[in-house]
């Protein structure tokens, strides 16, 4: 399933979002300019688990995944900014994003093998969508069908749909590595899980407080 919008109107301009996505394209960019550097560089700034809890510790991909990953956060961020205020929503980002890399070293201690990105970041907005709006709708389409037909249904759904498919293939993760390698889907469910308890526990923005209320009555 892919998303192609929300119902949910954003009641102003989603800069940091949209900041957010630039860093993140300029970021690959970057990657690219890298060239044959490209592998030192990620195992140099990629969080490497084995790094942090073998003996003597402490002592990215293709254009695609880059934009279905931020095509999320485009359509999930806005909505998310808008009803925490850009200061407490930078706040979820990065803390996501903390949150996701720590249960990726915790459910792969001895790997080798370095993560770099933002999708554990990215699943933290997601995750507080589906805590924040539980009323909003998603229009999608099934791949590879990108042209139609469109199909709407509750961003619950859809949401609790990614983050099955993502808790199934983790856990098989850890059964069988080799067979799902090279995506971080603890990273994902660390991440989606520290969004849905963020979305919980923190109140509105005062600018949008009005909002909420009219949506809970709602």
């Amino acid at each position: 399933m892919f998303p192609l919008r929300d119902d949910v109107p954003s009641s102003r301009f989603p800069i940091l979002t949209l900041s957010i996505i630039a860093l993140n394209v300029a970021a690959f960019f970057v990657e690219v300019w890298l060239g044959p550097n490209l592998q030192d560089f990620i195992f140099n700034y990629g969080v490497v688990p084995a790094r942090y809890t073998g003996p003597g510790a402490w002592g990215h991909g293709s254009i695609l995944p880059l934009f279905s990953s931020l095509f999320l956060l485009w359509i999930f961020g806005d909505n998310v900014e808008d009803r925490l205020g850009r200061v407490r929503y930078l706040a979820l980002y990065l803390l996501g994003g903390l949150a996701a890399s720590l249960l990726h070293i915790f459910t792969n201690p001895g790997s080798e093998i370095p993560s770099l990105g933002a999708s554990g970041a990215i699943a933290a907005v997601m995750g507080a969508y589906f805590r924040l709006y539980p009323h909003a709708r998603i229009e999608m389409v099934i791949p590879p069908f990108f042209f139609g037909p469109t199909f709407v249904v509750p961003a619950v759904l859809f949401l609790g749909w990614w983050f099955f498919l993502q808790f199934f293939n983790g856990t098989l993760s850890l059964l069988s590595p080799e067979q799902v390698g090279g995506i971080a889907w603890w990273a994902h469910i660390g991440g989606f899980a520290f969004g849905v308890l963020l979305g919980s526990v923190i109140k509105p923005s005062h600018f949008n407080r009005r909002q909420h209320q009219e949506e809970l009555s709602w």
